[in-house]
């Protein structure tokens, strides 16, 4: 007898129309009360488990919103662009220079859902030997307020979309 899964551990069937295992996980309710699933496939059933347990890593690592194709420069740009609105024109000034000087030549080619918490280790490590402490400080900020901007942005445009396709 196989073992039920877990509440919260998502599902898996088979599709007999498109002939596929389907991995499907709910992830919580949108802002206008319509669960957010989100889906994964494969031909075998360890293909579409393995889906499963990627839709399950990335919701608990707060990436269930970013796209894959969404980079590092996407969120630098945006944040840049927009998120830093009513600052002073000398910190905007000094977070461009910073965001194209060192973040987007050596990270933003990195897919966002990619960047872990080692790769950011290893750069600052060795932007250490030629930047100050308080330069690396500023560089781990920016980068890291882009980061959480770029995923509160795609939330709300995935919500918008949700509820305009909806």
């Amino acid at each position: 007898m196989t073992k039920r899964r877990g509440r919260g551990d998502g599902g898996l069937h088979w599709d007999q129309a498109r002939q596929r295992w389907i991995a499907t996980a709910s992830l919580g309710c949108a802002p206008d009360g319509k669960r957010i699933v989100k889906r994964g496939s494969g031909t075998t059933k360890a293909a579409a488990k393995a889906k499963l347990i990627e839709v399950l890593r990335d919701h608990e690592d707060g990436l269930t919103i970013a796209p894959h194709s969404y980079t590092v420069v996407n969120a630098v740009t945006d944040w840049l662009s927009y998120g830093l609105n009513g600052r002073d024109q000398a910190t905007h000034a000094t977070c461009t220079v910073l965001a194209n000087t060192h973040i987007i030549p050596c990270l933003g080619a990195r897919k966002l859902r990619d960047l872990s918490a080692q790769d950011i280790e290893k750069w600052l490590t060795d932007k250490a030997a030629t930047l100050s402490t308080r330069t690396l400080q500023a560089l781990h900020s920016c980068l890291n307020r882009a980061v959480k901007r770029g995923s509160v942005a795609l939330f709300v445009k995935t919500m918008v979309d949700l509820v305009l396709l909806g």
